[in-house]
């Protein structure tokens, strides 16, 4: 067996590993409360879709994306720092806009063509209150793997409860902070030449 071979089947049975670990500890975490107990902002998700994007020296390549909606009526500004990770039900953790080409997020802008709508960097600031300072969003992650049944997003930065808990295979104590699960359900092989979104089977806010 080759370094090559070995070390990509190393890497994957890590990241299998880490999956089975957050599963766990997903299993362990406490839900949110029923009635907010902290400030939250309204968030509003467009769907998960896919385009197929020309990169400048790499030719055609697939990416995930998603639009949304975020309004503070929390009763105080508030800064905004949201956070979105992309994790597939084969094991990988993406975070938004890493290994993401500049040209990329440009090409898709244009598709969606809304001259509100604000990339990952531009949309962080002080959020002022009020749906006049509402703020519309765009996140993109790379697709690395085009067979896969479930696509889930989490995303966090939208509200300011959080639980101290510890991990149960570790011992280790973590704060987990209120976040968005937006579960999708992809029919067959991923194609990122359709235009129409991934069915969302589950939304939902939860501990993570």
């Amino acid at each position: 067996m080759s370094n090559a071979v070995a070390g990509s089947r190393f890497g994957s049975f890590v990241i299998v590993l880490a999956t089975v670990a957050l599963a766990a500890l997903a299993m362990a975490a406490p839900l949110p409360d029923p009635v907010p107990r902290s400030w939250e902002f309204r968030f509003e998700p467009g769907d998960l879709r896919t385009a197929l994007v020309d990169v400048p020296g790499e030719g055609p390549q697939p990416f995930y994306y998603m639009t949304y909606y975020v309004e503070n009526n929390s009763g105080a500004d508030r800064y905004f720092a949201p956070r979105f990770e992309l994790v597939t039900d084969t094991g990988e953790m993406l975070r938004s806009g890493r290994d993401v080409p500049r040209e990329a997020v440009d090409e898709v802008m244009a598709i969606i063509d809304d001259e509100l709508l604000l990339d990952e960097i531009r949309i962080q600031g002080p959020l002022l209150q009020g749906e006049q300072n509402a703020r519309e969003g765009l996140v993109v992650w790379p697709v690395t793997d085009t067979d896969v049944d479930d696509v889930t997003v989490y995303a966090a930065g939208f509200s300011g409860e959080n639980a101290i808990v510890q991990r149960p295979d570790t011992g280790e104590t973590i704060v987990l902070r209120k976040s968005k699960m937006l579960r999708h359900v992809v029919p067959g092989t991923l194609t990122p030449r359709e235009e129409r979104p991934l069915e969302r089977s589950i939304e939902r806010w939860i501990m993570r």
